[in-house]
């Protein structure tokens, strides 16, 4: 299975992502890694360089039958359907998870206060969210609202909308 989530930066889409990661076991992919890599590595370019580079390696992983989670951003349609295409081009089945924070209060909190976990990655500001592009949804997808919510209620908002509540944490 696939697992893509979405979401804009500081709605809890990486938290709940990589939660999932370790209960399923699944291999974890965040574009933010890869991206900061390939600038520490001088061969950043702007562009979607980073979401190819993951497309790949979810690719090789779900052949070998690993369970993928892609933590991404993900916000035009063309990078969601090429999330899918991966699934599709290999008969696998997807999820799309879209992870938001509906009160822009606590969504400017959450970004104002916190810290970088990848060395050398510049957060981005709220004005910078405010302004970047975050296409409408064109399809049915499970969406997250962690407003107002502890960690642990919207991980338990995700395992039920996945059905996940019967296995072993």
């Amino acid at each position: 299975m696939l697992y893509i989530f979405s979401g804009l930066p500081g709605v809890g889409k990486t938290t709940l992502s990589a939660t999932l990661s370790e209960k399923l076991r699944a291999a974890y992919l965040r574009v933010d890694v890869v991206e900061q890599a390939m600038r520490t590595a001088g061969v950043w370019v702007e562009g979607p360089a980073g979401y190819i580079v993951c497309y790949g390696i979810a690719a090789q992983n779900l052949r070998l039958g690993l369970d993928v989670i892609a933590d991404t951003v993900n916000p035009v349609h063309e990078t969601r359907q090429a999330w899918r295409s991966v699934a599709e081009s290999l008969d696998i089945p997807f999820m799309d998870i879209e992870v938001v924070c509906s009160d822009e209060r606590e969504h400017k909190h959450r970004i104002d206060t916190r810290t970088a976990d990848i060395p050398g990655f510049v957060l981005p500001t709220w004005e910078e969210e405010k302004s970047r592009q975050y296409d409408m949804w064109d399809r049915d997808h499970i969406v997250i609202d962690t407003a107002h919510q502890t960690v642990a209620e919207s991980l338990m908002t995700l395992y039920e909308r996945l059905d996940l509540n019967h296995q072993k944490n």
